[in-house]
């Protein structure tokens, strides 16, 4: 059956090593038969959330920037993929933004369900694999129908570029392909 698929990619910089990873899962959700969308943070205006908790009543936030376009595209997806490089042991401080703009999502009926990290470090070691989930886990923890589905996680690369021929990109592949 057939799956809406939103695939983010938070990465600012040209050519990312974890946009890499974000094209090959929506490269093989596409090749599955899935309504794909790939979408980048590259270009969008996201102001940092305020606090002022309106959007839980109104279900919409006071603040005018592409946040709201992009939370509503959350909600309607079905599957949700998240890529980002791991700064300072933890997820870019564009998809923290982001994950805190989608507080409107909080009271709504949201139809996703299945939410994967796709990230790449310079850093090799676990704690740079394990760092983007627990953020990433704790914002899933907020939506009773979703659930942290995987991950994928390219270490030991810091240029861009540096990605190619890693096994990871073929690991994001499947991934999306096996949805």
């Amino acid at each position: 059956m057939s799956k809406k698929v939103l695939v983010i990619t938070t990465s600012l910089r040209a050519h990312s090593n974890s946009e890499v990873l974000a094209e090959a899962f929506a490269r093989g959700a596409s090749e599955a038969g899935h309504e794909t969308v790939l979408l980048s943070l590259k270009n969008k205006n996201l102001t940092y959330c305020r606090g002022c908790l309106v959007c839980q009543e109104t279900g919409s936030c006071p603040i005018k920037d592409d946040a709201a376009a992009i939370a509503e595209q959350i909600g309607q997806a079905e599957v949700i993929a998240f890529a980002t490089p791991v700064y300072y042991y933890e997820m870019s401080g564009q998809m923290k933004t982001l994950l805190d703009r989608t507080n409107t999502l909080y009271i709504k009926e949201n139809r996703f369900e299945d939410v994967y990290l796709l990230s790449s470090a310079a850093e090799d070691g676990e704690m740079a694999r394990l760092s983007g989930i627990a953020g990433l886990k704790g914002w899933i923890a907020c939506f009773d129908k979703a659930r942290f589905a995987g991950s994928v996680f390219a270490g030991g690369v810091k240029e861009g570029g540096d990605i190619t021929g890693h096994p990871a990109v073929e690991e994001a592949y499947r991934l999306g392909l096996n949805l």
